[in-house]
């Protein structure tokens, strides 16, 4: 029997795969479950036991947080990656992780084929294929809902007719969770009007006084939570999120160019996110030159964005994660953040590597390391060629580019 790897993660999608490759192609299957930060032991159980119950030969589930953490996680943080300038890259991220952590199952057991279920009209196939072709060149890939154009209701019905109890019916919203926050889809994200209610949502609010935290950093990296050291920033991650996202802070809907060329929308929850980035920004502009925030943002924005697209093997991204690595030397201190319902304020920083140093000068105020003819001949020398422009062009050129 040939022998495929399936991505499996228990729904109706790859139930389906599960069938259809024993029953109708044959094959030997070996599923695998990639976790990133979204499944608690109980759940991984279950998933364990469905996968058995369908005919797998084998099941392997694979904790790959902390490797999300330091190949992708890091330097989303260490970029203030925000696609669109809203998205912390929850899905997209993650999808890419478990694709390869999938390839390199499927070297593990010498796969002939490998499957997942992914459907032809989100980012996901393009992300797994590319992957998948990449890694494995050799592994023919599988995607029976995408290959057959199936609906629900024949995914349904072919799995009825080969005795598969599951409840078929369709969950009112679409939840992924994993490290980096919690996706939530549902009929009010299909289209480009509507909001998620508050019972959407899958953390409901229970905090409503006013909370202030501190956040440490270690060369742009969250290493504390009020005081409170952990031995890796997962952990701190974790931690952060239980603090914050009952407060309802980081609800959002991201509306975005999918990599096949339509538009979506999708809601997220993503506390701690959206806090680390924001708290993380605030002590880079304290602590980085106006020059390094300017290739940092530029840089920046284009890795998030060929992430999103699936292109995190690019060798490219190598040489600007040596970038943005190199950049987080002077990036460690204390930001302070306050915590309300619906909403958070990033109050102010505290380090020895802070540049706004009063011994140099106050903004607006005084200055201690120059003198006023020092900045008069600055300001003759800095606009000169406008200057220059200017007399040679007399009566040329006005603001509104009047002719």
């Amino acid at each position: 029997m040939k022998k495929v790897v399936l991505a499996y993660s228990g729904g109706l999608d790859t139930t389906y795969c599960a069938i259809y490759l024993a029953k109708v192609r044959g094959m030997e299957i070996h599923a695998v479950t990639v976790n990133t930060g979204g499944f608690g032991d109980e759940e991984l159980k279950r998933i364990e036991e469905r996968a058995y119950s369908l005919g797998v030969r084998s099941f392997k589930a694979v904790d790959v947080t902390k490797a999300y953490y330091e190949s992708c996680i890091k330097y989303l943080v260490f970029g203030n990656v925000l696609k669109n300038a809203v998205y912390p890259l929850s899905v997209s991220a993650e999808r890419m992780v478990q694709a390869i952590a999938v390839a390199e199952y499927a070297k593990e057991v010498g796969a002939d084929y490998v499957a997942h279920g992914s459907t032809g009209a989100g980012n996901d196939q393009v992300r797994f294929d590319m992957v998948f072709q990449s890694m494995i060149p050799g592994v023919e890939i599988i995607t029976p809902i995408r290959d057959m154009k199936l609906s629900r209701d024949a995914e349904i019905s072919f799995l009825k007719e080969h005795g598969v109890e599951m409840n078929f019916e369709k969950a009112q919203y679409s939840i992924n969770k994993g490290l980096w926050g919690t996706s939530v889809g549902g009929k009010e994200t299909l289209n480009s009007k509507d909001y998620l209610p508050d019972s959407a949502w899958p953390t409901q609010i229970t905090e409503t006084e006013a909370k202030e935290i501190e956040l440490g950093f270690e060369q742009g990296e969250l290493k504390s939570v009020d005081g409170k050291t952990f031995d890796h920033p997962v952990a701190a991650i974790q931690y952060l999120q239980s603090v914050a996202q009952p407060y309802g802070i980081g609800r959002e809907i991201h509306v975005g160019d999918t990599i096949i060329g339509i538009k979506g929308r999708v809601g997220f929850e993503a506390a701690a996110p959206l806090i680390i980035i924001k708290a993380h920004h605030l002590l880079e502009k304290h602590t980085l030159t106006k020059w390094q925030l300017y290739w940092k943002d530029q840089l920046s924005a284009w890795y998030g964005n060929w992430l999103h697209e699936g292109m995190m093997l690019d060798p490219t991204m190598r040489n600007i994660e040596k970038f943005l690595l190199d950049t987080q030397v002077t990036v460690t201190g204390k930001v302070f953040v306050t915590l309300e319902p619906h909403r958070f304020t990033v109050r102010g920083i505290e380090s020895e590597h802070d540049l706004m140093n009063s011994k140099f000068g106050s903004y607006g105020e005084m200055n201690n390391s120059w003198s006023g003819e020092d900045v008069k001949g600055f300001a003759k020398i800095f606009g000169n060629q406008v200057g220059i422009y200017h007399s040679v062009n007399k009566n040329k050129l006005s603001l509104s580019n009047e002719q």
